[in-house]
């Protein structure tokens, strides 16, 4: 998931258009437009003010999630690389 589909997603949960969401953030509705369609990166500024107002850490934000169900064999860790369940 890009940075541009979770803005959205969050945007879309908070029921918030892309124009609300510019007012709350100082930026245009095209800016917003333009994060969410990966054709532009918002300012670290803007990335901390939208991690505030979905209340999620910019982390949430910027990581990428990996699916397991979607890695290739080579990219999941062997099971003596896996860590040790307690008893």
């Amino acid at each position: 998931m890009t940075l541009g589909q979770r803005i959205q997603e969050h945007r879309l949960r908070l029921e918030l258009s892309q124009e609300a969401l510019g007012e709350r953030l100082g930026v245009s509705r095209q800016a917003v437009s333009k994060w969410e369609s990966a054709a532009s990166i918002p300012d670290l500024d803007k990335i901390l003010k939208l991690s505030q107002l979905f209340d999620v850490s910019t982390d949430t934000l910027l990581k990428d999630e990996i699916d397991l169900a979607d890695a290739l064999p080579g990219e999941l860790p062997s099971p003596s690389e896996a860590p040790e369940e307690a008893p």
